[in-house]
C-alpha cells in the first residue's frame, strides 16, 4: 500500500491545480459526491464495511489527481492576479536550496531569505526582491546591495505563477503530478530547464 502521508493533487473541473489534500480529505470529497472525475494512478484502494442488504464490501479508490465540482470562476479570475504568499520554504525550492552568490547548495537550516535591495535601504519584501543566501553569503553582504557588497546575483528572481507555487510547496511529488503541474507552468518559467535537469 502507497504511504499514507502522499499529498493527493486536486484541481478544479477544468483541470487547474487548486492545492495538495491528504487521503482523509479525498475520501471525504469522494463521499460527498464532489469528484468530478480522477486521473493519474490509483494510489490508495480503502476499504470499508460490509453492506448489510448487498453484502458487498465497499471501497473507494483515490488517485493521485482529483478534479473536484464547484464554481470556479471567480477562483480563476482572481489567479490571473495572484501573487502567493511568500514565505521560506517555497522560496528556497524555488531556488533549490542553492545559494545565489556563492552557487552552492545547502540544507535548509543553513539558508536565509536575502533582500537584493535591503529593506533599511527601502527595499520590499517580495518574491522579486528576494533570493536564497547560505548564511555566511547573507553576513557578508548584510545590509548592502550586491553591487555595494562587490558580490554577483546568479539568478534573476521570480514571482511563482499560482500552479509554480502549488509544485514549490508539494512534498515527494510523484511523476504523473509533476507532469500534470507542468502543463500549467507558463512556456517561460525557469522551472522548466531545473525540472530537465533533475530528471
Amino acid at each position: 500500500m502507497a504511504d499514507l502521508q502522499q499529498q493527493i493533487l486536486r484541481t478544479d473541473i477544468a483541470g487547474m491545480p487548486l492545492g495538495w489534500i491528504d487521503y482523509r480529505s479525498a475520501v471525504r470529497l469522494h463521499f460527498l459526491g464532489q469528484i468530478a472525475y480522477s486521473c493519474g494512478r490509483v494510489l490508495f484502494c480503502l476499504h470499508g464495511g460490509i453492506n448489510a442488504r448487498t453484502q458487498r464490501r465497499s471501497q473507494i479508490e483515490v488517485n493521485t489527481i482529483i478534479a473536484t465540482h464547484g464554481n470556479n470562476q471567480g477562483l480563476a479570475k482572481a489567479r490571473n492576479k495572484y501573487t502567493p504568499p511568500l514565505n521560506n520554504h517555497a522560496l528556497f525550492q524555488r531556488d533549490d536550496h542553492i545559494c545565489l552568490y556563492c552557487g552552492s547548495m545547502f540544507p535548509r537550516g543553513k539558508l536565509s531569505r536575502d533582500h537584493i535591495r535591503p529593506l533599511s535601504q527601502g527595499g520590499p519584501d517580495n518574491w522579486n526582491n528576494v533570493v536564497t543566501a547560505c548564511l555566511r553569503c547573507n553576513n557578508h553582504k548584510a545590509g548592502l546591495t550586491p553591487e555595494q557588497a562587490d558580490m554577483e546575483l546568479l539568478a534573476i528572481p521570480f514571482t511563482p505563477t499560482h500552479a509554480e507555487y502549488i509544485y514549490l510547496q508539494g512534498r515527494n511529488i510523484l511523476a504523473d503530478q509533476m507532469e500534470f503541474l507542468r502543463a500549467h507552468f507558463p512556456r517561460s518559467s525557469p522551472l522548466h530547464e531545473r525540472l530537465e535537469l533533475h530528471n
